[in-house]
């Protein structure tokens, strides 16, 4: 299939934007790209699909999120810390069955489909959820997933014995590590290799020395990534002050940095951490909207990327977020680290798009794949309609797709080579019928975990 007379925001490595520009895919590879014209001439007979008017970008992906809190999306507004994840959170959460885990995957990889993410880095999904259907989730609907299955041993945050997690969310090494072996060894790879099974710690607190260790030691040998919350709020620094170490020198001391992990949040580093993360090659997921409403505070971006830092991009759960929309997270990257410090040039479009694209890919180890638009990569990537009051006029690509677009101007999806978005509906699932089931659900875990009277906006409803 030949897609014609698009803008390409290709981020190969000569960053080149190709106007009236044209990608060939054949099977599941981009197998030419360029001009229309010369396209045109070299495969004269190719079926194609005109694209005139819109803006082709890799597929977006995300390097943190947390697919069953989709249920839960606006169920802990407005909160602090303590009473979002005590009162809330892990309460919805530990009243999951494997059904309603299933259907937050469902619903959560549908909104992502839609939204322009082809690659996704589940966190910590729990074996109460049911790792299974989120991997047919995945599977079903052709998205690409690194998922992140739970490691942990201990049942508190931080080192504050008063942050005790749900008893139904609890797990032991037996189920955590154990499981995601088992996980690792039925899933990896699966689903014509768009699956990969990770190890999803706890944040330190949640789990012990000599598990970290041990997984950590697993890791390698196996060749399993790791992925973990780390240094997100002020008591994760208390934490780790109470151990005699800073945040990396803490991960340092039992295995957790390399190439091979992407450590989330990252909020309070010290100048030793960054250049820590520098020297390990240990990637780093930036969640801006998460860390703002949360009032966790602002990562270090221009330090991190100043330093040579790997910097990928999430939207986190959605009752942190409310959205799984990466392109509405692109733009707030874009412009939090200018109000910080008073300097616009400090984060620009295309440091955004890298970060939300290639920088992701590496993150994930699958930059040779994805990422980018270039001969021989997976054919993902995302038609953004242009023609639009609100889109139009533009002067550049970039700029145009970080500060004015947003998920509901993705009009088509390829993944695999394969079209999932077509006019912006999904093709490989029954959108109304995910929904409505995850509505369904989500109110019957409401009622389970007897939050049903706490769970509603502040103004009388009538």
């Amino acid at each position: 299939m030949l897609y014609l007379h698009a803008t390409l925001v290709t981020v190969n490595p000569d960053r080149d934007v190709i106007l009236d520009g044209a990608i060939l895919v054949k099977g599941d590879k981009i197998a030419d790209i360029g001009k229309s014209e010369a396209l045109i001439a070299k495969h004269p007979d190719e079926e194609h699909v005109d694209l005139t008017g819109r803006i082709i970008i890799p597929g977006l992906i995300t390097t943190h999120m947390h697919t069953a809190q989709t249920l839960l999306r606006g169920a802990a507004d407005d909160l602090e810390l303590v009473s979002w994840l005590c009162e809330r959170v892990w309460v919805m959460q530990g009243n999951f069955t494997a059904e309603d885990g299933y259907a937050a995957a469902r619903i959560s990889i549908a909104e992502m489909l839609l939204t322009g993410t082809t690659c996704f880095l589940e966190s910590m999904f729990a074996d109460r959820y049911g790792f299974d259907g989120l991997c047919r989730a995945v599977e079903e609907s052709g998205i690409r997933g690194c998922l992140g299955k739970i490691v942990m041993d201990i049942g508190t945050y931080a080192k504050d014995s008063a942050w005790v997690m749900h008893p139904g969310l609890v797990e032991n090494r037996e189920m955590s590590l154990l499981g995601a072996l088992s996980m690792h060894e039925k899933w990896d790879k699966k689903a014509d290799n768009r699956i990969r099974v990770w190890f999803g710690a706890r944040t330190p607190g949640g789990v012990s020395d000599g598990l970290y260790k041990e997984m950590t030691a697993i890791s390698k040998e196996k060749n399993i990534p790791i992925t973990m919350h780390c240094a997100e709020v002020k008591a994760d620094r208390e934490f780790f002050a109470a151990q005699d170490h800073t945040p990396m020198s803490y991960c340092n001391s039992v295995g957790l940095l390399g190439p091979s992990t992407v450590l989330v949040h990252m909020v309070h580093l010290d100048d030793s951490d960054i250049a820590k993360l520098a020297e390990t090659g240990t990637h780093v997921a930036h969640c801006p909207t998460s860390n703002a409403k949360l009032a966790s505070g602002i990562c270090r971006l221009p330090e991190l990327l100043n330093s040579g830092v790997n910097v990928g991009l999430g939207t986190d759960g959605a009752p942190c977020n409310n959205t799984n929309d990466l392109l509405q997270e692109m733009k707030l990257a874009a412009i939090i680290h200018k109000a910080k410090s008073y300097d616009p040039t400090m984060i620009n479009a295309e440091q955004v798009m890298e970060m939300a694209t290639i920088n992701g890919a590496k993150a994930l180890g699958l930059q040779d794949s994805i990422g980018s638009l270039e001969v021989g990569k997976k054919a993902d990537f995302v038609s953004i309609d242009m023609r639009k009051v609100h889109l139009q006029p533009y002067f550049s690509a970039v700029s145009a797709v970080v500060y004015c677009a947003t998920g509901k101007d993705v009009e088509m999806v390829v993944v695999d080579g394969k079209v999932v978005v077509k006019e912006g509906k999904l093709q490989t699932m029954n959108e109304e019928e995910v929904w409505k089931e995850a509505d369904v659900r989500a109110h019957q875990i409401l009622k389970r975990a007897g939050l049903t009277e706490k769970v509603k906006g502040r103004w009388p409803t009538k």
